[in-house]
């Protein structure tokens, strides 16, 4: 199962931060607009996120919550027919959150950085190592903690859960 080392942060200035990973990237980007919806699942997460009419991915993965940089492991099914596989999933397993929001992703090096804006919850950053095989995680937390000094993210702003838990938690 492919994985990579990720952290989630508030991003209190998403225009300043922007800059920051511009210049760390080259300045390229692809730009999102996504629906996750996530549904029940007894170990791990499992969500289907809607690209597009007909575009979408369904996303099985694993990680711990904390807020350091941590190890996801993660699996991803590509489909045509996302609205389809949501009736069926939804019909087995229910559904329990959805989050939508806009996604820019830029790449630096083998990290990709996301800056999101997030319905209901603000602004974020995430960046995801994709760790290589064979590579060991400890490197790439490491490329994780280079990359969080260059764009100014302290530990102070770092988030524990996934968005679909910070919005349960505000609807709950």
């Amino acid at each position: 199962m492919p994985s990579n080392i990720e952290i989630k942060a508030r991003a209190a200035n998403l225009d300043e931060l922007r800059a920051a990973v511009e210049s760390l990237s080259g300045g390229s980007c692809e730009t999102f607009h996504q629906e996750d919806i996530f549904f029940l699942c007894p170990a791990g997460r499992l969500k289907l996120r809607i690209l597009g009419e007909n575009a979408g991915e369904l996303i099985f993965y694993t990680r711990p919550d904390t807020a350091e940089a941590k190890q996801s492991h993660y699996d991803i099914y590509r489909m045509s027919e996302p609205q389809q596989l949501r009736k069926i999933l939804t019909a087995a397993l229910g559904e329990t959150v959805t989050v939508r929001k806009r996604r820019r992703v830029y790449m630096a090096g083998q990290t990709r950085i996301h800056l999101d804006e997030v319905e209901g919850l603000g602004t974020f950053m995430e960046l995801e190592v994709v760790l290589r095989p064979g590579q060991e995680p400890e490197e790439g937390r490491a490329i994780a903690a280079e990359l969080m000094a260059k764009l100014g993210v302290r530990e102070a702003d770092l988030v524990s859960c996934a968005y679909a838990d910070l919005l349960q938690t505000r609807q709950g």
